[in-house]
């Protein structure tokens, strides 16, 4: 999954569709079982037990509307030889690995792994600073644009394991992939329904490291502090008006639904989004007319799409001027805040930190509540 350009700000979007699902087969080992490796607390696309000699990582929710789970055998290199793997089984702990999104990058650099990155889809998107050095210094190999794999460079680099992720069953490039010998492994964490939904997902690559202790404990600190925030926003009793979204094509307003991951942030934020009563877990699409009837004067215009300036906003329809909120200049953007390549930082890091998003958005709707905390992903639009 690509930087998820040219989409709503929130929404999770994907670009680079390459998508293989081929289910594992678990082995019965019911009387080797011993405890469960992680409690998995709020996501719902994943979960992981600990045998004897083996972990399982079942990904519940690989693609959209899936009806079965995927499920992976992971094994310690000290405890077996690659000779001795079924087909499908991946070594832990990682040593050289393939992600396919932005998002990925820094949940291994929270747990420390950013040097086991080896390849990457289109690298420009990538913003962290510590792996364009990486990317800059030749330890990152560049693996295509847009929509194509180079999988020749990628049998060169013989990572231990490729993590994918799927809009369907089944894919070639990740069929080929794994003929090669090489592991593929869905991950579904864009999937996810709720904030510390998705940034658990931390926990999936602890597995793969070995590292699940450290992922438990970077996950909890971003708990503690995404409730801290919540509880702080929950002390103001105003609750300002809050649109979102924009025209992206054929005069077509995309804003997010009532029950999608955005809506889920502005209600924690203690704020009136005006569609917070819709149906829909993703985006809805509404006419200007409508959109205008409902927000004309709302407090506050949080993510207008792509746009990064009120003149861009103005060139693509010269009505967004008669919206309040962008008269008195009370519009916010992420797609200022950009990395050495162009990769918005907001759409990368955003994911696992949702502390901080929830942190923004108290900031920018109830300034006081946080005196002394400085947006990280918005800034006002100018």
């Amino acid at each position: 999954m690509k930087n998820q350009k040219y989409s709503f700000l929130f929404i999770v979007i994907f670009s680079i569709i390459f998508s293989s699902c081929r289910e594992k087969k678990a082995i019965n080992t019911n009387e080797n079982i011993t405890k469960q490796l992680s409690e998995v607390k709020y996501a719902k696309g994943f979960d992981i037990e600990r045998f004897n000699d083996y972990k399982k990582v079942i990904i519940k929710t690989p693609y959209p509307e899936a009806k079965e789970s995927l499920i992976y055998i992971l094994k310690s290199k000290s405890l077996s030889k690659k000779s001795e793997l079924n087909k499908g089984d991946i070594q832990v702990p990682v040593d050289k690995i393939v992600v396919t999104s932005t998002t990925h990058i820094p949940m291994l650099e929270l747990l420390g792994e950013e040097n086991s990155l080896v390849g990457f889809q289109d690298t420009n998107y990538i913003s962290s600073e510590k792996t364009r050095k990486r990317i800059d210094s030749g330890f990152v190999r560049e693996l295509g644009k847009e929509a194509a794999m180079n999988t020749e460079v990628l049998f060169e680099l013989q990572p231990d394991l490729v993590v994918g992720f799927a809009m369907n069953k089944t894919n070639k490039t990740y069929n080929l992939i794994e003929k090669q010998g090489i592991p593929v492994i869905i991950n579904g964490d864009w999937l996810e329904e709720t904030p510390l939904g998705r940034a658990e997902w931390i926990k999936f690559f602890g597995a793969l490291y070995d590292k699940e202790k450290e992922a438990d404990s970077i996950f909890k600190l971003i708990e503690s502090n995404y409730l801290e925030a919540k509880a702080i926003a929950k002390k103001s009793n105003n609750k300002p008006t809050i649109l979102s979204g924009a025209i992206m094509r054929n005069d077509i307003w995309n804003l997010p639904g009532g029950e999608s991951f955005v809506a889920k942030f502005l209600l924690d934020a203690n704020v009136n989004y005006l569609w917070k009563d819709s149906k829909g877990k993703g985006s809805l699409q509404l006419s200007f007319e409508s959109v205008f009837d409902k927000a004309q004067d709302a407090d506050y215009w949080i993510a207008p799409g792509y746009f990064s300036t009120k003149e861009q906003m103005l060139e693509n329809n010269s009505h967004y001027k008669s919206f309040t909120a962008f008269q008195q200049g009370n519009i916010y953007t992420a797609a200022t805040k950009i990395g050495a390549t162009g990769g918005v930082i907001y759409y990368e890091l955003a994911p696992t930190r949702p502390d901080l998003v929830l942190r923004d958005i108290i900031k920018i709707t109830n300034p006081s509540l946080l005196l002394n905390y400085e947006l990280t992903f918005f800034e006002k639009m100018k």
